[in-house]
């Protein structure tokens, strides 16, 4: 177990994850999966059970099982529905290591936070570049209206930075900070919220004003820091928007029609037409077999089934919800398991809310934690598009700030 006694190399090799999921998704998925296998034989060996016996992570893990039990008995492609559900515990564990790694070294906390600035910085100065240039640094070109950075066609930098967002506020909080410092961040989170809206990425942009409204109201320190960073970024928005006919029918006109609420359509949609065929062509496979689903991956293969289909594009690789696509391939059981984490979030903001209703002085979360569970918020929200629940590089984006969550709420000592 050399590794996990040389601390500096393996707290490298998990900040890494961070640019190379810029890269792609491969990459970071083999860290994970390597290091989950290693962290498990460490664990066993050394007794270091405390990491995996606790609520969330014996919840999460009762979910895996159960994903791998449908995927065998109910799926129809039981290869291919194995491909998500065989491995997906690796994300708990994952979270595991990185609360072990915090534990044993809260360096780990500035290297994850100057790392997350260089790749927020670096995607700003080139997403910048290919806005007002039409190519990126490195020659890609501009999708349409999209800007999309070294991300390339995937089309996913503005869900990379909003997602990623709370988690770069929570470590902010946590480092000594000079003036000058407070001032480059507060000038990178000003470049950041632009860049999310001209990304033209609508549900990453809608995740970044739900974080940051839920961060406004439930912290107690840099509460004016982000109001003020924020009204900044409003209103560069609002002079881009009235100024680009482009940018503002894509993130305003585009989805206002597309829902349905121009005067001259009548008829309501869920988010858009696409996404409306898709939720409810998945809602008649749930209703078919509400209990178990049909398998973890299988919306893909029967979606095709006339029966279910509604709609003008009813088959894709997934319903673009997860709530949706977990009640259509793993049943109610499947479904509650989410469920249940988003309850926690909310009970979790009421605890909060609570205390500073009553003025309290202890809160119920410290502000760290209340930016870790507005990272975690976004990814549970269910009134919002989404993409494939098991897609490896989402897990891994909304499995981060899980890990340093968990070990704030479970701090402890473990003697070498």
């Amino acid at each position: 177990m050399y590794y996990f006694k040389k601390n500096q190399t393996i707290n490298l090799i998990l900040v890494l994850i961070l640019p190379l999921l810029i890269w792609g998704p491969f990459f970071p998925d083999l860290i994970v999966s390597i290091s989950s296998l290693i962290f498990l034989i460490f664990a066993f060996k050394n007794k270091l059970f405390f990491y995996f016996n606790n609520k969330p992570l014996i919840i999460f893990f009762i979910f895996c099982i159960y994903l791998v039990l449908i995927s065998t008995f109910v799926a129809t492609d039981i290869l291919m529905s194995f491909e998500s559900s065989l491995f997906y515990f690796r994300i708990g564990v994952f979270a595991c290591i990185i609360w072990y790694l915090i534990d044993k070294d809260k360096n780990i906390l500035k290297l994850f936070y100057y790392t997350l600035v260089l790749c927020f910085s670096i995607l700003v100065v080139d997403g910048y570049f290919q806005f007002f240039f039409g190519i990126n640094t490195i020659g890609l070109p501009t999708y349409g209206t999209r800007i999309s950075s070294f991300f390339g066609d995937e089309l996913i930098m503005g869900s990379f930075l909003a997602r990623l967002f709370p988690l770069l506020f929570a470590l902010f909080l946590l480092q000594d900070k000079k003036k000058f410092e407070i001032y480059f961040i507060g000038i990178l989170f000003i470049l950041v919220d632009v860049l999310i809206y001209i990304s033209g990425e609508r549900t990453a942009f809608f995740f970044l004003n739900l974080s940051t409204l839920f961060i406004i109201l439930l912290i107690k320190e840099y509460r004016k820091f982000r109001v003020i960073t924020f009204v900044c970024a409003l209103i560069f928005i609002s002079v881009l928007s009235l100024s680009s006919t482009k940018i503002s029918n894509r993130m305003i006109m585009s989805p206002i029609k597309s829902m349905g609420f121009d005067q001259r359509d009548k008829s309501k949609k869920i988010f858009t037409p696409s996404h409306d065929s898709h939720i409810k062509t998945a809602i008649n496979m749930f209703l078919d077999k509400p209990v178990f689903g049909h398998g973890p991956k299988m919306f893909r293969i029967i979606c095709k089934d006339k029966k279910y289909q509604v709609g003008i594009t009813p088959c894709e690789n997934h319903p673009h919800n997860f709530y949706v696509q977990l009640l259509a391939e793993t049943g109610i059981i499947g479904f509650t398991f989410l469920l249940s984490a988003f309850i926690y979030v909310i009970y979790a903001s009421y605890r909060q809310l609570k205390t500073i209703l009553l003025k309290q002085e202890k809160r119920y979360l410290t502000d760290y934690q209340v930016c870790l569970l507005a990272g975690i918020l976004i990814t549970l929200w269910p009134l919002a598009p989404n993409g494939n629940f098991f897609n490896n590089w989402l897990a891994i984006t909304y499995s981060l700030p899980v890990g340093f969550y968990l070990q704030s709420i479970y701090k402890k000592k473990i003697k070498n």
